[in-house]
């Protein structure tokens, strides 16, 4: 089951199941993408013909945010859970060590990558076969080819890319098949927090939807035009999408876009 907010497609999977997706992703051998959306994702992609497509192409989506979760009852079909890739990181991580998964780190400031796995590998007993802070664009950038052969040579089955959005998505969306089997996951800010870097909101926060706030609060010039300016917009995006037949805001299995060989979900 998916629920359709805007432009995207979000699937209807709770927090061990996505795990369990992710492991059978791996297991396939194919490659693939996993998104995680919040409001801010929703926003941009109505304007960002290439993000969305680019979800498209996501073998699985999980709304990363408690707005996305209550929308979807009035869209028809409530969304499971919150399953952002801050919280998805260490259990992905023990199961990693215990499966033997190898995990290449990309993103985050420098040094931080390089830190995560330190304790990763000491802590869980992670695989981690490589780190990389490089910069990562819109559109590719003169050492991107660099940087994928680089991620080949390591031969992860899981690359964590941990840029902001929708660098993060852009990016992995256009090394998808070199770096291939490897199974890309769009983790933002997840190392930062892990090692320490940036305070995550208190829980009591998370599950009252009002991360975006704490964040404003600790980078109020950097976030200020996202959350107070921008995505306001995301209620124009839910009136729209209420418009529409429940038929094509709720799409079953046997509706849904069809799978690629790849793994990733064919345009609908």
């Amino acid at each position: 089951m998916r629920v359709r907010l805007g432009q995207l497609l979000i699937d209807s999977v709770g927090f061990d199941e996505t795990l369990h997706r992710i492991e059978q992703l791996v297991d396939a051998r194919r490659g693939g993408m996993v998104f995680t959306p919040n409001v801010d994702h929703v926003v941009v992609a109505e304007r960002d013909a290439a993000l969305r497509e680019a979800y498209t192409r996501a073998s699985l989506v999980v709304a990363d945010g408690q707005p996305i979760v209550w929308t979807s009852a009035l869209l028809g079909h409530r969304l499971p859970a919150k399953v952002s890739g801050s919280d998805l990181f260490l259990p992905l991580m023990e199961r990693a060590a215990r499966r033997k998964d190898r995990v290449y780190l990309l993103g985050a400031g420098p040094g931080v990558a390089e830190e995560a796995a330190r304790r990763l590998s000491s802590e869980l007993g992670v695989m981690v076969c490589g780190t990389d802070a490089p910069r990562v664009g819109m559109s590719p950038l003169p050492d991107e080819d660099a940087v994928v052969a680089r991620v080949r040579a390591a031969r992860p089955d899981l690359l964590l890319v941990c840029v902001g959005a929708p660098k993060a998505e852009l990016f992995l969306d256009r090394i998808r098949e070199r770096v291939a089997p490897a199974v890309g996951l769009c983790f933002g800010g997840t190392l930062d927090f892990y090692v320490g870097r940036v305070r995550r909101a208190p829980r009591w926060m998370q599950r009252a939807g009002l991360e975006w706030l704490f964040r404003l609060a600790q980078e109020p010039r950097r976030l200020a035009r996202r959350y107070l300016i921008n995505d306001p917009a995301f209620l124009l995006v839910l009136l729209r999408t209420l418009r529409l037949p429940r038929s094509e805001r709720v799409v079953d299995d046997a509706g849904a876009p069809a799978l690629r060989s790849d793994g990733a979900r064919a345009p609908d």
